[in-house]
């Protein structure tokens, strides 16, 4: 592997420790050590470090803000911060789209939106500092994804620097790009790829959101190649700028709060919801209760609440925001809440999701020995199985003395879960591996996917082999080897290599040595602050 960056490359190319152990972390659980950083000063920049690390055969590993919890930002090669690119268009009304570079944060993106009267309506709870490149790169959803769905459909184009340095634009409903090896190999093997993959679909049956494999799926069903590089985690091409569909702003809102006394009546409630016309439908286990009541973010619920559920409409006016929501109430009532209530206008509204919002700093507040490890935090399952899921995930945590917390998006039968470990305690890794272990197996036996809308990463490549088929993950291995068949990009993430460990270095074990001093303090600034949003090396010289 090359230890100096490529002659002609006009961006920053830093391999010294600090600079290297500033991005050796990211939001998830994973420490990797890489060999260099690069930031490339624009697009052109980007292609020429492309072509350097084709023949020299040097790993990139494309990087955005870093908040991505699955490791597909860490790595043992270079990373390659795309964060600097920055530029964002007026948003077009008629058309409703707006262009944007891979770097640019989704708030900003949606900012710029309503100005013109639109939105972009994929809201992930990273919203404020993850980048709409590593959006597109995970396939990011959100919340509303159970009306609008994720952010796939909203893709019209993207802006490609591919493996072996070819740039080109990919755009729906457009043809395919002309002059690039990386599609014409693919495109070579398309219809044997997509007549395999009618014979034995990769889809989970019943899942409702998907960010995990390639999306043959989606590809076979609309030939479209924007639907294939969406959710390919930068294995199959750097993404500069992206083209992005955006809806009109709600006229007017309201929302719902229902407690139920056991999860299949929550279920059927979200069910209701969903046929309601609900927007957003979410859910809090009693776990997540207890810990918000603990830390002083007390529901007033009966005793023997379950679960929460918190549900908003939209309407064109308050009426019909306020009609809607009558409805989802009766959904609720129906399917046996104890307790629900409507919200009408935006202060009541805001009261109620607040303690959705306060997920983060609720965990952030706990005991500071336990650290919250996202390790089994992102599956999706059939609708009727959640209840099962939900359970079998108590009950690994019991069975491990762990503490955890489970919420996530109910309308969508996708559930997150921060288990909190005490690194303090003998044996503490083997109950981590024991519980991805059994959590994986519980996730598989349900017909269910490992992750709905986070991806892959270093952390869930090596388990696909448990809930996708034979056929799947050989599909899967074949799209890398048309894209990028030196394994220049992101190695280890959709397809992996020989050897590789779902948990290798956590950065929360106090065995691993000290990182270095102003990039350990760095790092804890963007943890505290979750300031994933602000440029690492710019950090590293900041005043803590």
């Amino acid at each position: 592997m090359a230890s100096t960056g490529p002659s002609a490359f006009r961006g920053i190319y830093r391999s010294d420790d600090a600079a290297r152990a500033v991005y050796s972390e990211a939001a998830g659980i994973a420490r990797i050590m890489p060999s260099a950083v690069a930031v490339p000063a624009d697009a052109d920049d980007l292609a020429e470090l492309v072509r350097w690390a084709a023949a020299t055969r040097t790993p990139l590993i494309p990087r955005g803000s870093g908040s991505s919890m699955a490791g597909g930002a860490v790595g043992t090669g270079v990373i390659v911060d795309v964060s600097r690119f920055r530029d964002l268009g007026s948003a077009d009304a008629a058309r409703r789209a707006i262009r944007a570079g891979a770097g640019v944060l989704r708030v900003d993106v949606d900012n710029a939106a309503r100005a013109a009267g639109l939105r972009l309506p994929v809201d992930p709870s990273s919203g404020a500092f993850c980048t709409v490149g590593g959006m597109v790169s995970t396939n990011a959803a959100g919340a509303h994804s159970l009306h609008f769905g994720p952010m796939r459909p909203w893709v019209r184009a993207l802006d490609c620097v591919f493996a072996d340095g070819s740039r080109a634009e990919v755009r729906r409903g457009g043809p395919p790009p002309r002059g690039v090896p990386a599609v014409a190999r693919f495109l070579d093997d398309a219809e044997l790829l997509v007549a395999n993959e009618r014979a034995a679909p990769s889809v989970h049956t019943g899942v409702r959101k998907e960010s995990s494999g390639y999306a043959m799926s989606e590809y076979a069903r609309s030939g479209e190649l924007v639907d294939l590089l969406v959710g390919s985690e930068g294995t199959l091409a750097f993404f500069v700028d992206v083209e992005i569909g955006l809806a009109p702003t709600a006229a007017s809102t309201s929302s719902v709060l229902g407690a139920f006394a056991s999860l299949e009546q929550a279920m059927a409630a979200a069910v209701g919801a969903k046929e309601s016309g609900a927007v957003a439908c979410e859910l809090l286990d009693r776990t997540f209760l207890d810990v918000a009541a603990a830390g002083g973010h007390r529901v007033d619920v009966p005793g023997d609440t379950e679960c929460v559920l918190l549900a908003e409409v939209e309407g064109e006016n308050a009426n019909d925001a306020a009609t809607s929501a009558r409805h989802v109430e009766s959904a609720f009532r129906e399917a046996g809440a104890t307790t629900v209530r409507v919200a009408l206008d935006p202060v009541t509204e805001t009261e109620l999701w607040e303690l959705r919002h306060a997920a983060s700093p609720i965990l952030s507040q706990l005991d500071p020995s336990l650290a919250s490890m996202q390790f089994i935090e992102d599956a999706a399952v059939p609708p009727d199985r959640v209840p099962e899921y939900i359970r079998g995930v108590r009950a690994a945590l019991a069975r491990y003395d762990t503490r955890g917390v489970i919420f996530g998006h109910a309308g969508d039968a996708h559930v997150h879960v921060n288990p909190l470990v005490d690194v303090r305690l003998a044996g503490w890794r083997d109950r981590v591996w024991r519980l991805l272990d059994e959590v994986t197996a519980l996730a598989a036996s349900l017909g269910g996917t490992l992750t709905g809308e986070h991806g892959d990463g270093r952390l869930r490549t090596p388990l696909l082999g448990r809930v996708w088929n034979p056929a799947a993950t050989a599909s899967f291995a074949a799209v890398k080897q048309c894209f990028d068949p030196h394994g220049i990009l992101n190695p280890g993430v959709k397809v992996a290599l020989r050897g590789q460990n779902a948990l290798s270095a956590i950065k929360y074990d106090p065995a691993l040595a000290p990182l270095e001093s102003s990039a350990r303090a760095a790092l804890d600034r963007v943890a505290r602050d979750r300031a994933y949003g602000r440029f690492r090396l710019e950090l590293l010289d900041a005043p803590t």
